[in-house]
Parts: structure tokens; sequence; C-alpha cells
């Protein structure tokens, strides 16, 4: 079974936009089960950028540190983490762009999905002649490393929700 790593625009683009939680509980319901069930997952660090925030996503995510977010601690997250900075700060990108990129979850992401063959679900789309921000697709294609949106994942877990009644 592939698994899969979320992105945290994938929680808030949800939240924000397509599957707010008035709109679509279908989906979050769906969250609850998908980590459990072995398929999707996302690490700390996405954790950590979401419960920063004041809104309800923050308050949702907090209750729920409950396995759904994978440990980046281990020895080759670590070492791989190692193989993107390097790869990162070689890479014709600004200093600034190389420092924010380094200092989020994506760096990490990509590491994790190394170490346990997953695909990483973002919103982000490639962009080879970025310099002046890190595309996570840039440094997903660096490490031969999957990716693919919100919607494709859904339709890849055969995901449905259905409309019922308020």
């Amino acid at each position: 079974m592939t698994s899969y790593l979320l992105d945290a625009n994938v929680f808030i683009e949800a939240k924000n936009r397509y599957y707010s939680f008035d709109i679509c509980p279908g989906f979050w319901e769906w969250m609850d089960q998908a980590a459990p069930a072995g398929t999707s997952h996302s690490i700390t660090k996405v954790y950590d950028e979401l419960v920063a925030g004041n809104d309800g996503l923050a308050k949702w995510i907090k209750s729920r540190k409950d396995g759904r977010f994978l440990d980046v601690s281990d020895p080759p997250t670590q070492q791989a983490f190692a193989k993107v900075a390097q790869t990162v700060q070689r890479g014709p990108y600004t200093p600034e762009a190389k420092r924010k990129f380094l200092s989020g979850a994506d760096p990490w992401l990509v590491a994790k999905a190394m170490t346990i063959n997953a695909v990483i679900v973002t919103h982000e789309r490639a962009d080879p002649k970025s310099i002046r921000r890190v595309p996570l697709p840039n440094i997903c294609s660096n490490f031969c490393v999957s990716h693919t949106d919100t919607f494709r994942h859904l339709q890849k877990l055969s995901v449905c929700f259905d409309l019922r009644k308020r």
C-alpha cells in the first residue's frame, strides 16, 4: 500500500476553501480515518506549523497528534534531511528563499518521504525557473520523490463524500 504525506497547504486550503468544516465535514471525517488506516499521514513539523495558528484548523489539529503526524527525529530522516539541505544550498535559489524553505516543514516532508517511500500531497507546482522561492515539487524531483495534489490523492484512494442533510 502506498503511503502519503500531507503538506500543510492541504489542510489550510481545505479549511479555507473547498472542504471547510461547515461545507464538507466528510473530508475531515475521512482525515480522521486515513491516518489510522495507514494511508495518509503528515509529519510533526507540519503539526507545529498548523497549531501555531489561532483558528478552527489549529483547534482541530491540536486534538489530533495521535500518530497521524510522524516523527522526523529518527536517524534515517535526519540523514535524508542533510542531503535535502545540501541540495537546496547548492541550488539556484536566493539566500532568502533557501533560508525560508529550510526553516519550514517542506524539507522534512521530502526527507521523511525518502525514508518511508511515500508520496507527498501538496498544492504546490514545480517551477524549474524559480529562484525567489523553493518549490516543494522541485526538491521532490531532485530526490525522485513522487508528489500529487489533494484531488488526485482522493481519487487514487477512491474517497467519496456523500451529501447529507444538516
